[in-house]
């Protein structure tokens, strides 16, 4: 694996994430514009959504260890991938699972909202929480943005865990490689239980990240199933 040449989709989401980091970066330092403000995406019922919100979203980050962790990732199981799949049906699955990432982390805020409040907000502004619970979770979900890639990143973990269950993965503070097959169900399960503790001062987004990893399951059964000689299940 480590012989395989960076192929090309790969090698420019890369490329594109860095310089959107890089770009958000100096113009807010230089005090000229905070792109998180605008490339992020906010829920759909914000006053701050935009509709290119969406796509431009999985290329923003909000520091240097979310870009460096989330590029290895996508250098490390997306160069594998991509050489598998071909450029285009690699970068059709990356494109999905982080729509489908934001897709689940929506529906779950919904689900807030209504919870919560008996309701859908049409106008947050205008709207006067009953309690500061109440006030921090429609706060959070109205106005703090989602970005990164990490959606993506967990459609590509669990792609690879399907098509290379054998693989042994080195993993930090694991002394010893562990298999694909074994690692990524419990890195899942994990960010099942974040998502329903919701924990108090978690600002990551575990829903996105399930999202991202079931829609990478459904994809890669669909492709499979399709019987095409191209795909070899379960190497």
């Amino acid at each position: 694996m480590n012989n395989i040449n960076l192929p090309p989709i790969t090698k420019n989401l890369l490329i594109i994430n860095i310089i959107f980091f890089g770009a958000t970066w100096l113009f807010q330092s230089q005090g000229i514009i905070n792109l998180d403000q605008y490339l992020s995406v906010f829920y759909f019922g914000s006053p701050f959504f935009k509709p290119w919100q969406p796509l431009t979203y999985m290329f923003m980050h909000g520091s240097i260890a979310h870009i460096f962790f989330n590029m290895f990732a996508l250098y490390s199981f997306g160069t594998i991938l991509e050489s598998r799949w071909g450029g285009k049906k690699f970068l059709l699955f990356y494109l999905i699972t982080a729509l489908g990432a934001l897709g689940l982390q929506w529906a779950v805020q919904t689900y807030e909202i209504y919870h919560s409040v008996g309701h859908l907000i049409a106008n947050v502004s205008s709207y006067v929480p009953t309690s500061s619970a109440q006030n921090e979770l429609l706060s959070g979900i109205y106005f703090g943005p989602m970005l990164g890639a990490s959606g993506a990143i967990f459609g590509l973990l669990v792609a690879f865990g399907m098509l290379y269950p054998n693989a042994e993965l080195m993993i930090l503070f694991i002394p010893v490689p562990v298999k694909a097959k074994y690692i990524i169900p419990i890195y899942i399960l994990i960010e099942l239980s974040l998502g329903i503790a919701s924990i108090k001062g978690d600002s990551i987004a575990h829903y996105a990240h399930l999202g991202g990893a079931l829609i990478g399951f459904i994809l890669v059964k669909i492709w499979k199933d399709k019987k095409d000689n191209f795909y070899t299940y379960y190497e």
